[in-house]
Formats: structure tokens, C-alpha cells, sequence
């Protein structure tokens, strides 16, 4: 159940009080199953998994949730070809050209035929909001996945004021820094990945690096001619590795077996196990975004 990736916001601490009204606010928007006539359905699920009713888990001060959603798989060269060949069959038939307002009509009739029979496909998105520190977390790389989840949580509250980060140091320099001088924050040492870019213009050179030794003058003789680390490899006290990008957004995220050492062998049920890896997982995240938070100084709402 660890997250794998996190997309990150922040909230105030009278935002994180209102957090309380999940379990009564939630229900109202529980996912439902995607009608025969619509494209799509999003709504909350149980963060327990598809045979629990709960739709949020607590943790000391920690509550997950997640959003599921159920999508048509409705390919546009299907709907195209479909298209294609019922108007070639009325210029073959009427000896007309087909308009552009029918063609409409057409493509909506062809829609409305091939909906019912899609095949859906499901989705989960799981995240946690850290009610002490102010942290919403995402298990996603992709920020538009992010914004929606966090929209879901807005329409279900009526109001949830979460932002997303404002870093007063430029992560992009500050990354650049760590490498170029191997001048690192205690407790953390690079990786064996990065991606080095020439932020001058936008087509500027890319230099892509895994599984390579970081610290080497090739790496530096790539910074000496301009370019800047946009994301790159980092281990937390030996405990979390990881991929940090410029968007502060963390990606491919791994424990260390210092940290798997410390999950019990047995549990008494899945629940108890879930408990205690979200319990573990929220407290290694914990240390680390406190981290990330005085290294690139991030201020949490008033």
C-alpha cells in the first residue's frame, strides 16, 4: 500500500478542523457506476479496499481517502471509421455530399450507439491529508490526476482551501547547488539518477543519466556549460529513496530495507496490517516533507 508517488499541498491548520467532516460529507459522493449514456463517473470509494463500506481510514492524525472513477474506452478512430462509413454509404446511395451539421448529427448518433457497449475501465487514486502538518498527499506524478482528486475533496466539503506548494528557493537552484558542489543537507545523498537541462530555451539540450555515479566531473562539466538539474536521484538517511523534480514533485519512491526490516511478520487481519503500513508510511513521509520543507522553505498556509 506504500504510495509510490507524491504529488504534494498545503493547508492551514483551521483547514485541517474542518478534515473532520469527511465521514458525513463523503457518502453523498460515493462513486456510482458509470451510466450507459455518459463517458465517465468519478466519485469516493474505500480506501480499504472493494468489499469495505468506510470511505475514510484514520490514523492518528492522518485520514485517507481515494477517488475512483470509471471510464468509457471509447477509441476516436473507431467513432471515425464508424463516421467515415456511414456518410460514404448516403453519397454512395443519394448521390449527395454529406454537410458539416450533419456530419455532426451523424458522429452524435454513432455515439450514442457505441456508448452502451464501451468497456470501462476503472481507477483509483489514494492520498492521505496530514491534519498536523498541514500536507496533502497524492499518490500520483501527474498534476492534472492531483487537481482533480483535490477538486473531488472540494465539491464533497464545499470548501477545502488546499494549495500547491511556494517554494521561497528555487528547487531547480538549489538541486543544481547539491550537485555541482556535493554540498548536500545532512542526511541526504544523492542518487543515481537526474536530468539536466539548458533552461535557456525551451528546444535546449537534455542530458538524461541513470544508473550513473553523480558525483563525477562529467556530470559538473554538463553544469559548467549552462545546464540546470530539473529532477534528480536523492536517499533520505538511508530509509527512502527517490526522484525530486523541479515541481517538487517526488516520483519512483522506494524503502530501504532499513525501513521494510520494521514491518511486523504477521498481522492479526488485513486491517491490522493496513494500519500499521499506513502508520509506518505516514511517519517516514513525515520526516521527510519536514525536511523538504525547511530545505527549500515552504510556508504552510496561515
Amino acid at each position: 500500500m506504500f504510495f509510490r508517488n507524491l504529488t504534494l499541498f498545503r493547508f492551514s491548520a483551521s483547514v485541517a478542523d474542518d478534515l473532520e467532516r469527511l465521514d458525513e460529507a463523503l457518502p453523498e459522493h460515493r462513486l456510482r457506476p458509470v451510466g450507459p449514456m455518459e463517458l465517465s463517473s468519478k466519485g469516493f470509494v474505500s480506501p480499504l479496499g472493494r468489499n469495505d463500506e468506510a470511505l475514510t481510514h484514520a490514523v492518528g492524525r492522518n485520514v485517507m481517502v481515494s477517488v475512483g472513477g470509471e471510464d468509457k474506452l471509447l477509441p476516436s478512430a473507431v467513432v471515425n471509421d464508424e463516421l467515415a462509413s456511414r456518410v460514404q454509404k448516403i453519397a454512395e446511395e443519394e448521390g449527395r455530399k454529406v454537410s458539416g451539421r450533419e456530419r455532426k448529427r451523424i458522429k452524435d448518433d454513432v455515439m450514442n450507439e457505441l456508448l452502451p457497449r464501451a468497456f470501462v475501465r476503472s481507477s483509483r487514486m489514494r492520498g492521505y491529508a496530514d491534519k498536523k502538518n498541514g500536507w496533502l498527499v497524492l499518490d500520483t506524478s501527474s498534476r492534472k490526476s492531483a487537481e482533480n482528486t483535490l477538486s473531488q475533496i472540494r465539491t464533497a466539503l464545499g470548501s477545502f482551501p488546499a494549495v500547491p506548494l511556494a517554494p521561497e528557493e528555487s528547487p531547480r537552484i538549489l538541486m543544481t547547488h547539491w550537485v555541482a558542489t556535493g554540498d548536500l543537507p545532512g542526511g541526504l545523498a544523492l542518487g543515481d539518477e537526474c536530468e539536466l537541462r539548458d533552461p535557456a530555451t525551451a528546444s535546449g539540450a537534455i542530458a538524461r543519466c541513470r544508473r550513473q555515479d553523480l558525483d563525477t566531473d562529467e556530470i559538473r562539466e554538463h553544469l559548467r556549460t549552462g545546464k540546470q538539474v530539473f529532477q534528480l536521484g536523492l536517499v533520505f538517511d538511508d530509509r527512502i529513496s527517490f526522484v525530486l523534480g523541479e515541481d517538487l514533485i517526488l516520483r519512483k519512491i522506494k524503502f530501504t530495507d532499513v525501513v521494510l526490516d520494521e514491518q511486523a511478520d504477521s498481522h492479526e487481519s488485513a486491517a491490522a496490517e493496513m494500519d500499521a503500513n499506513f502508520a509506518l508510511m505516514a511517519l517516514e513521509y513525515e520526516r521527510l516533507l519536514g525536511k523538504i520543507e525547511a530545505w527549500f522553505k515552504l510556508p504552510r498556509p496561515e
